[in-house]
């Protein structure tokens, strides 16, 4: 902090000289992110409510109205008419709040202390911050020929220390939905919490199903799942950071709700205590303005798109590795390696990620890689051989 203050122009100049480093979703060269750019309502929401606290509702009851009725709209996608949760800052701290209050109803009502929880081994790494935090042990399962947790492996897994088992509906690297409706019968069967991470499927697959495309189920309509992470800054389109975390009961938030006496709410089940509201008004905002009929029509030309970019790498000699359930593709190249090849296309201004399991290039077809961006990339990837 400089001692005397400094012009607002100067102070302008000198961020938009360090935002000029950043990349731009408009030039379609983010190919590996989940996130994408917000609408211009919503940004335009996101603005208007930024002074608002969550994290003391009473001072904020018409926000705190608008992030009941956001989880309430986000529930009726998942099946479910009641939902108990809240907007967070992302998937992370939503996985997080899910593994806790499963940890926190297994110490209540079953007396394990040293707890494990079951994650496949495509699991977003936040569940390992979460053990982490949490002092509880990853127990991982694996995966079966086609990427997905295998199901036998989770049964052999479980224990009288299980305290959660987690499943993936639009996994990370793959984009790939996990058996969540065998899972959840063996959790019923064995009185386990289920959570489900559709931190990125979430949003779409239900919409896509609406549209019928053949996708499993992975809502709470199955009886043994407990709670769901859906990020509306994902492929619900919100300004970052919007993520969402929904339980099927309430008692999964008093169990881990602690004492917050000088508030205007005496108690407090989130990770985090101050929370902004801008999250929620701008969520709110824009799956109202776009409706069920236009997430069908994003999700119906992001699939469109994904296919398109499928085939056209199959067309010029790549390994697509598995067929896409979501807007994801991860292929690679017979003759080169898959790190060499990552940076020839970063060379050529491609921000490419590279996926560990199986290891590939990996390419996450959101609302800013257009038909023109994507030719582009074939182009280049056709002229590297």
């Amino acid at each position: 902090m400089n001692d005397k203050p400094i012009a607002e122009e100067k102070i302008l100049k000198e961020l938009s000289d360090f935002h000029k480093l950043d990349y731009d979703y408009s030039d379609g060269k983010i190919l590996g992110s989940m996130c994408t750019e917000a609408h211009p309502f919503a940004k335009k929401v996101y603005y208007e409510f930024l002074d608002t606290n969550l994290g003391d509702p009473g001072l904020f009851r018409g926000t705190k109205l608008i992030e009941d009725k956001v989880i309430k709209a986000i529930g009726e996608l998942l099946s479910i008419e009641n939902p108990y949760g809240h907007i967070v800052t992302g998937g992370t701290e939503a996985n997080l709040m899910a593994i806790r209050a499963a940890r926190n109803h297994a110490r209540k009502y079953k007396g394990i202390v040293n707890g494990e929880i079951i994650i496949p081994e495509s699991a977003h790494f936040s569940f390992k911050k979460a053990a982490d935090m949490l002092n509880l042990k990853i127990v991982e399962a694996d995966l079966d020929d086609n990427y997905k947790i295998d199901v036998e492996s989770v049964k052999r897994l479980i224990s009288d220390k299980t305290v959660a088992i987690v499943a993936i509906a639009g996994t990370t690297e793959l984009g790939l939905i996990d058996p969540i409706e065998e899972i959840s019968e063996i959790a019923e069967e064995h009185n386990i919490y289920f959570h489900v991470d559709a931190a990125f499927g979430g949003f779409s697959i239900p919409f896509l199903r609406e549209l019928g495309y053949d996708l499993p189920v992975f809502d709470f309509s199955l009886p043994g799942v407990c709670s769901i992470t859906v990020d509306p800054h994902k492929m619900g389109f919100a300004p970052i950071p919007a993520g969402g975390i929904l339980f099927r009961k309430e008692e999964y938030l008093e169990v881990m709700a602690i004492d917050s006496p000088y508030l205007t709410i005496k108690s407090q089940s989130t990770i985090v205590g101050t929370r902004s509201g801008a999250s929620s008004a701008a969520t709110y905002a824009i799956m109202n303005y776009f409706g069920k009929e236009g997430y069908r029509k994003i999700v119906k030309n992001l699939m469109d798109n994904t296919i398109f970019f499928k085939e056209g790498l199959e067309s010029i000699g790549y390994e697509v590795i598995c067929e896409p359930e979501l807007n994801i593709v991860a292929f690679n190249h017979p003759d080169i390696a898959t790190k060499e090849l990552a940076k020839k296309l970063e060379e050529l201004g491609w921000n490419v990620s590279v996926a560990k399991c199986p290891v590939a290039i990996r390419i996450v077809l959101m609302n800013h890689v257009k038909i023109i961006h994507l030719k582009k990339l074939l182009e280049d990837l056709k002229e590297l051989f």
